[in-house]
Formats: C-alpha cells, structure tokens, sequence
C-alpha cells in the first residue's frame, strides 16, 4: 500500500533554512500581538466573520477548485495512495460543507466568558472560574484543506488565533483558502494575522513552530502517526494529541446479525480515508460459522479485502493476517477481521491494538453492551451503533479540530469548549489575609 506523508525531510541551503525560520517566528510573533484583540472581541463580530467567511467562500468557490486542482495534479503525478487524494479533493459539495461549518460554528454559544464555578468566601470576597482563549494555536496537518477553514473557525469563534502549518501536498488549496478568510477578516476590520499560513517546504518549520516557547501557545497535530508522534515528542510548546484511528467493532453472539452487519460496513466503507472508518472487526467465536461466513461475504460484496485467520474464518479470499494488521490503520478497503472469545477476548484485543479513538459493539445482551462501555478505555465508545459517529459535527459541535485521544484536558472531539483554558477571577472589597 503506497503511501506519502509530508514529513519527509528536504535538504535547504543554510540561507534558506534561516529564511524559513525567521518567516515562521515572524507570524508567531505577528500572531501573539494580535491575540489580545481577538481574545476581547464581541461574539457578535466573530460570528459577523464567520458569516461572511463561509459567503467569500462560495462565491470564490472556482478559485478554490482551480488551486486544488493543481494540488491534485501533482499528487498524482508523485503517486500519492488513493486514500490520501480522497482527503486532498475538494468539490462544489464540499466546499458547500466546509462552508456550512463556518455556519454552524456561528450559531454555537460563544466559551469565552463562560462562568464554570464560582462562590463567595467567607471573608466575603466573590470568585469565579471563567473560561478563556488559549492564545496562539498552532496546527500541523497533512492533505485536508478543509481543516485550514474548520481551525481558522474554531480558533476564531474561540478567540485564538490560528497559525496553519499544512502539507505541501495542498499548498495551493491552503494558499488560497487563507488569503480568501484574510480578505474576510481585513473587509470586517480585523487584522489579517488573526489566521497564517506557515511555509511547507520542509518538515524543519514544523520543529519552528512546536519550539516557538513563548510565541505558541499550543499546538495541536491532525494527521498520519508519524505526524503526530513527531509533534508531540519533539514539541517544548504544550501539544494535544489527536490519535489515529485503528477503530474496532465488535459482533456479539447476542447480536441482531443483520442490524450488526449495518454497522460494521457503514464505519468501513462510508469513507475510508478518515480517521473514524472502522479498521479492525472482531467476531464472537460463538458466532454460528455460517454467520461468521455471512460478515466476511458482506465486506468482500463491498469490495472490502479481509485480513484474517484464515482457518477460523472459513472463507475464500481471505488474506492470511500478520501481526501488523491488527494495529494498522489502512485508510482503504481494507480491514483485518479476528475472530475472539466473547466479550471478554474482545476487550483484551481492543485494549491491546486499538488506538483508543473509537471502539463499537453489536450485541442485544444488556450485561455484555455494559461490561464492554465499562472497560473499554477508548475516547469513543458506540453501542450498536457505526463509528462514523465520533465527528464534532455529530456531536452538535460544528467543525472540530481532531479528535483527542489523551486523557488531560481534552478526550474526543475537539471544538470550541475544548479550545479555552480557565482562570480565577477573585473580586473583594480591600480584605487582606492574616
């Protein structure tokens, strides 16, 4: 399986090395300058832009499909894998979605502001917890233009300000996309800095941007695993991971076979290339053969190429699995079936291969649905119900910025709320402490 990430390292002449960086400090500090205008600004003038931004966009739509249109021809001119052109491409349709988000984000109540907790000491004087703009979000993402509008909008609606670091595989999509959300933000009055483009000629202005200490405030990965451990591990700036999504379902005996089979080809094959698809299926050995057989015919009349025990799985076809494929996230119509020793062997599995994205179960017997919610230590966890689901916008989020699969801070999908830290707001009347 032929695949291309952009975190292949290019060799720079020192002088153009030292150009990348100081272009990369430059809009960091630009972008610290302006976060306190962005942080205090009204929720009726974010919501102003994001209006007029998803407008600019539809009616710029030609521009954007004429650049993504170069950003497509040269990736596949360099082979880029199929799955990674499904995430590149951009349509009327999609661009209609993207835009949508904008709208749904508008709608969203504003987090800024928002009180959590709050009560009077006893000396009298007032607190409150109070939710605020982290600052400076940087984002490294790889061949989804979408994210450069779904980031500018949570970051904005937030009250951050977005530094984009994106592929080189969708420069021209990205290019366009913030000079048209630039174009937006100066016709309302605000500075163009508020949302930058960083350079993708190599991966070193990635390691500009996760070092930026006192420039950045966090920074958030969105992409292949190697993206994102390169992020996290090599960032001095506070990271979020957003994992990859090695998601499982698994088929009970108790299941309602029909409504279980739904499921699973609904999370494979609805679009492979996102992080949510279904990757792994786990069979109930007490699955009669003929049901067993019945899961595998239906991914195979779906075009789906099965990865398996062979000899349990009884089925023409099957390609003989290696330990790789239970932990492999193909992003294709691919996925590796395993067959296991009820609710219990489908724990352990997922606990040892999942990536703790999304994990599913199909089954009708209440304990073993509560036994698998209970244990399964996921981000997500679906009962009798497609893996699709974990999306912000699912979720009646809007647009989100990943899908978080740490535990501190923030866990599954990230949208607004999850883009503000707190501070304690303390007001007296002189008390002082004895």
């Amino acid at each position: 399986m032929t695949r291309m990430t952009s975190m292949t390292t290019m060799t720079q002449t020192p002088e153009a090395r030292q150009a990348e960086r100081d272009e990369v400090l430059a809009k960091a500090r630009a972008a610290k300058e302006v976060a306190p205008r962005l942080a205090a600004l009204p929720t009726r003038e974010k919501d102003a832009v994001l209006v007029a931004a998803a407008e600019a966009l539809l009616s710029r739509a030609e521009e954007i499909l004429e650049a993504n249109g170069e950003d497509l021809a040269s990736g596949r001119e360099q082979g880029m894998a199929d799955s990674l052109l499904d995430r590149l491409a951009l349509d009327q349709g999609r661009i209609e979605g993207i835009a949508g988000g904008l709208l749904q984000v508008a709608g969203l109540p504003d987090p800024v502001g928002e009180v959590l907790t709050g009560r009077t000491m006893p000396n009298g004087i007032q607190m409150k917890q109070v939710r605020v703009p982290l600052g400076v979000m940087g984002m490294v993402y790889e061949a989804r233009p979408n994210v450069t509008v779904d980031a500018f909008g949570l970051a904005l609606k937030s009250g951050n300000v977005a530094l984009l670091r994106g592929s080189k595989t969708a420069r021209h999509s990205n290019e366009k996309l913030v000079d048209i959300l630039q174009d937006t933000l100066a016709q309302q009055g605000l500075p163009r800095e508020a949302v930058q483009l960083l350079p993708c000629d190599s991966h070193d202005s990635v390691q500009d941007l996760i070092t930026a200490r006192g420039l950045v405030d966090v920074v958030i990965p969105r992409g292949s695993a190697r993206l994102i451990d390169a992020v996290v591990t090599g960032a001095t700036v506070p990271a979020i991971e957003t994992g990859t999504g090695n998601c499982h379902v698994y088929i009970d005996a108790s299941a309602d076979v029909e409504e279980a089979i739904a499921v699973l080809l609904n999370g494979k094959t609805r679009r492979v290339s996102v992080c949510n698809a279904t990757e792994s299926a786990l069979l109930d050995e007490a699955l009669p053969a003929s049901t067993r057989l019945q899961v595998i015919t239906a991914l195979q009349d779906a075009g789906v190429v099965v990865h398996g025990d062979v000899d349990k799985l009884a089925a023409s076809g099957v390609v003989p699995a290696t330990e790789a494929d239970w932990e492999e996230e193909y992003l294709s119509m691919d996925i590796a079936v395993a067959v296991v020793d009820g609710v219990d062997g489908a724990i352990e599995h997922i606990r040892r291969y999942s990536s703790g994205h999304t994990d599913a179960i199909c089954a009708r017997d209440a304990y073993v649905l509560q036994r698998f919610a209970n244990e399964v230590d996921s981000a997500a966890v679906m009962l009798n119900a497609s893996t699709a689901f974990t999306d912000g916008e699912q979720y009646g989020f809007g647009a989100e910025i990943g899908i978080s699969t740490q535990k501190l801070h923030a866990r599954g999908p990230m949208a607004l709320p999850e883009l503000t830290t707190t501070k304690w707001i303390l007001e007296g009347t002189g008390q002082t402490r004895p």
